[in-house]
């Protein structure tokens, strides 16, 4: 009997779509988890194993440039394996992408500590973090875009939601696994346990490359290399060719990359270290905001084949603005389930509705010959204006105000606000042809929805 066809993707079948979503989602899963341990052992140990000369506070904003310091390798990232993402296809690039990550982690968790080598600790650690930023730099995108390319039609935004599932699911594991290392005393936690997130990280890159490698190449990829020759300098000719799409990811990046990175990283570091909550309250917290965004990654993605990426993306981040001082009031009440109602909040609805239509959005930006290289460099480009900096930023007001939040809350406003004007500046994409190779602005490029 014949295997049942999916309704799009070049006529294929069922359960190869279900196994790309699967490569999609949970190589992102295992990558992001590596990515996402480093922020969460930023806020939580690097402060004290890496820069112990420094006092508590001095120590943690110190453990959050390293963080930032990752953000930098992104866009050369993006820049290289976008190029050859475009010229030699999606397939080899996540593979790729995937190892470096990997490796880089694994690594961390086999570095000695500043009370083993001195000042070598920080600078190893620092090499490790460039490293992972530059394996991540195109990770995200060509993710997304496998997904995508083999989406049915209809159904882009839901099919390409599965790469920021796989996302959300990396930081929910890594989450879980800090939280259950944190039961140790710690003396053993400081001595060995925090090694252990970042050592098995090793099982799960072996897991992810198999999924990865089973993949075959993207249909729309292979119909148009077919007619095509490949751009020699694809991230170039997507500059030049959708001069203001690329600058739209660049500021859509702003509000959905900065919180989505201040809230689990610095928020966790806010609970713990400024309103002094017990850790299991701040990572529980961050983990229900993980299993909420989950959800609403699902919903605003669906949602947004419906309506229109653009107005979806927009109200996640004009939420976010009306939510930054609330999150913050109801944290300040040191009660924990408050403190969890506001990370599920500010996850579930603000992060899920951007993040979730992002994805199939960015895609669409493009075209496919230099698709790849428009979606990882701009995306990263905004990554070193927003997700680096973020938790090092936030930390720093916070400080400055003497533990007051309130100027957290006014740069939560100020990128939520300049994400919603780059979005409205932008096209409406979800019923453009992704196959579409024309080399001029397409004409998807009107704002109405």
């Amino acid at each position: 009997m014949a295997e049942p066809v999916a309704a799009g993707g070049g006529g294929v079948s069922a359960s190869k779509l279900r196994h790309v979503m699967m490569a999609s989602a949970v190589g992102s899963a295992l990558e992001w988890y590596d990515f996402f341990i480093y922020g969460t052992a930023s806020a939580l140990v690097f402060g004290e194993l890496f820069f112990p000369k420094y006092d508590n506070n001095v120590g943690t904003l110190a453990a959050y440039a390293t963080f930032a310091v990752g953000f930098l390798a992104r866009p050369f990232g993006g820049l290289f394996f976008g190029h050859f993402g475009d010229r030699m296809g999606r397939k080899p690039m996540l593979v790729a992408t995937i190892l470096l990550v990997g490796g880089g982690t694994f690594l961390i968790g086999c570095l000695p500590t500043y009370a083993s080598i001195g000042i070598w600790a920080p600078i190893l650690l620092l090499l490790m973090r460039l490293l992972q930023g530059f394996g991540a730099g195109a990770e995200y995108g060509g993710a997304v875009i496998l997904a995508v390319e083999f989406a049915p039609p209809g159904k882009r935004g839901l099919y390409g939601s599965f790469a920021p599932i796989g996302v959300t699911v990396g930081n929910l594991l890594a989450a879980g696994v800090f939280y259950l290392v944190t039961m140790m005393s710690k003396d053993d936690l400081l001595s060995w346990g925090w090694r252990i997130p970042f050592l098995i990280s090793l099982l799960l890159l072996g897991l992810g490359v198999y999924i990865r490698a089973k993949v075959s190449e993207t249909p729309i990829f292979t119909e148009v290399g077919a007619k095509r020759p490949p751009l020699k300098a694809p991230v170039i000719e997507a500059v030049r060719r959708h001069p203001r799409n690329f600058l739209v990811v660049i500021g859509a990046r702003l509000a959905e990359n900065g919180l989505g990175y201040l809230f689990p990283v610095f928020g966790l570091g806010y609970v713990i270290n400024t309103l002094h909550m017990p850790k299991e309250v701040a990572i529980t917290g961050v983990m229900l905001g993980n299993f909420a965004e989950i959800f609403g990654i699902l919903f605003f993605s669906w949602l947004s084949d419906k309506v229109g990426r653009r107005p979806v993306y927009m109200g996640g981040a004009l939420f976010s603005a009306a939510f930054a001082f609330p999150f913050f009031l109801l944290t300040n009440t040191l009660d924990p389930t408050l403190i969890a109602l506001a990370f599920i909040l500010v996850m579930g609805i603000g992060s899920a509705a951007m993040f979730g239509p992002q994805a199939a959005y960015f895609a669409e930006l493009f075209g496919p010959r230099l698709r790849y290289s428009g979606f990882a460099f701009a995306r990263e480009l905004g990554s070193i204006l927003a997700g680096g900096p973020s938790p090092l930023i936030a930390a720093a007001l916070v400080g400055y105000m003497a533990g007051a939040p309130w100027g957290v809350a006014c740069y939560v406003i100020f990128l939520s606000l300049v994400t919603a004007l780059a979005v409205w500046w932008g096209p409406e994409t979800n019923n453009s042809d992704l196959a579409d190779d024309s080399a001029q602005e397409p004409m998807l490029a009107s704002r109405a929805t």
